[in-house]
């Protein structure tokens, strides 16, 4: 049976935060409110923007949701692309496809966004399923995007067979929920004590340690 693995995008595939981090930095001034410097807003790389807003500055939803328009002014121009593969990124996915491996994304990020960076980066073609969120503001819950994701592979009834990869603890409880396997990355946005709090048992430090920790999972599935 063919291993399923799903990417995180922010902070597994791409280092997205100074794009985000900039765009949350424009929105908080445009709802007057102080700019934090940057090292203070990394928490906003990975949740739901809207659900963050409201945690990390105390608005309202509707306040909350003023702010993610102001965060889209800026994003779409500019900020979608103040971004990068991580390195050796690329060679991993062609390798893993080489393998046999599916690859997919399931991100917490509006889909369209994930389909422009992984179009920009030129490593569309290695994902098959991409789910994301809606610009409505549906399906953020990471849960709820795998579930998507699982759906559009058709891999609901297959799940011992998929393996979910990610930096934050909303990756490793979203996997959880869903009965996933789960490889975690500290090289992301989330620290290593996030990710074991969230029942994170295998994380790896770089993307070569991601390749080889992916291969000796299915290999366990195998076995």
């Amino acid at each position: 049976m063919e291993t399923l693995i799903l990417f995180d995008l922010d902070g597994t595939l791409t280092d997205s935060g100074p794009g985000i981090i900039r765009c949350v930095q424009y929105a908080l001034k445009k709802m007057g409110q102080p700019a934090p410097k940057a090292e203070e807003l990394s928490c906003f790389v990975g949740p739901p923007l809207l659900e963050q807003f409201m945690a990390y500055a105390g608005f309202s939803r509707k306040e909350a949701e003023q702010a993610v328009r102001y965060y889209r002014e800026r994003y779409n121009c500019k900020g979608i692309f103040e971004n990068a593969l991580y390195p050796g990124i690329p060679g991993m996915l062609s390798r893993l496809g080489e393998a046999g491996f599916r690859l997919g994304v399931a991100s917490s990020k509006p889909e369209v966004y994930v389909r422009q960076i992984l179009e920009h980066f030129r490593v569309i073609q290695y994902l098959d399923p991409i789910a994301g969120s809606e610009l409505d503001g549906r399906r953020t819950d990471k849960s709820e995007v795998i579930e998507e994701a699982l759906k559009r592979a058709a891999y609901e009834n297959k799940r011992e067979h998929v393996i979910m990869c990610g930096d934050r603890c909303y990756d490793a409880i979203g996997a959880a929920e869903h009965g996933l396997r789960f490889a975690g990355v500290s090289y992301g946005y989330g620290s290593v004590e996030e990710l074991e709090s969230a029942g994170a048992g295998q994380i790896a430090d770089s993307v070569e340690e991601l390749e080889k920790l992916l291969l000796e999972l299915a290999e366990k599935q195998e076995d």
